[in-house]
């Protein structure tokens, strides 16, 4: 387990029995990994091997290297309390374990190459109980107060959609992203070319741009609205049941409107659109 030389901020911050800070121990890994198997597993469809079907705990070795953002419900019982989970991921880190886990998929050395510090965020996940503002603005809240004490430039991760691996019945969306949020190509990532999945499928003038944003993803959709940008191709995951797409946001980028969101004031409620599910 990475451990942070500092203490979150957010740790002061709660709405009633609800709180955020970083995994401080085994256990409490532990812990957000059987969040993580309900959640993607159990709920979403991913295919479990025998091992993880056996343990019912969604494991990774970067779990080790990484630091863990944890949302708790101190109200439940004592091995119950981790009810949100993302999983960070910081250059140095990958360094020390020899790749981000985006590398299996995507082709990022536009990224690697720029001398900025860099940020993957994984694993996100919320169990189905706990999706409302206070645990999503306290998630994001911890991530903002990692992300200024670290001076990260850049945070790229993969989004999905979860529940389907058909990239057809999601033509209208992947377009909408492709024409309307595709990253420059300085900043742009590729999907490996042998697990390449056009995301450009109909003719920008034929986008329904309405109906696309009606069925992106909540969590994508607020990705979206702080200015988080695409890769170009998507990727089919078909362990965890999903059309992936690449995203980058450049803290450059971050415009004035939603600054307050990464400002962490404990006197002040913090504020953030809505989000929902898993990434």
């Amino acid at each position: 387990m990475s451990s942070s030389a500092f203490t979150l901020e957010t740790e002061g911050l709660s709405s009633g029995s609800i709180c955020v800070r970083l995994a401080k121990s085994r256990s409490e890994i532990e812990a957000a990994q059987k969040l993580r198997y309900t959640v993607f597993y159990e709920e979403c469809g991913a295919e479990p091997d025998e091992t993880t079907k056996t343990s019912k705990m969604e494991v990774s070795d970067l779990d080790f290297v990484a630091d863990h953002l944890i949302v708790l419900d101190t109200a439940l019982p004592e091995g119950q309390q981790v009810v949100g989970n993302y999983r960070l991921l910081r250059k140095e880190a990958a360094e020390r374990f020899g790749k981000f886990y985006s590398e299996d998929e995507y082709n990022i050395d536009c990224l690697l190459e720029c001398g900025d510090n860099l940020l993957e965020l994984g694993r996100t996940c919320v169990h189905k109980d706990y999706r409302t503002r206070p645990v999503l603005e306290l998630l994001w809240q911890g991530i903002a107060d990692y992300v200024m004490h670290y001076d990260i430039r850049y945070l790229f991760g993969c989004a999905s959609f979860m529940g389907t691996t058909d990239a057809d019945s999601l033509a209208n969306e992947l377009s909408y992203l492709y024409h309307h949020h595709l990253a420059p190509e300085t900043l742009r990532a590729r999907t490996l070319d042998d697990k390449f999945v056009e995301m450009n499928r109909m003719p920008k003038d034929e986008v329904d741009v309405k109906a696309a944003m009606s069925k992106i993803p909540p969590l994508i959709r607020s990705y979206l609205r702080i200015g988080v940008m695409v890769s170009d191709g998507a990727f089919i995951d078909h362990q965890f049941n999903s059309v992936d797409v690449f995203i980058t946001f450049d803290m450059a980028r971050l415009t004035d409107k939603y600054k307050k969101h990464y400002k962490v004031d404990k006197q002040d409620e913090p504020v953030l659109a809505s989000v929902t599910l898993v990434s």
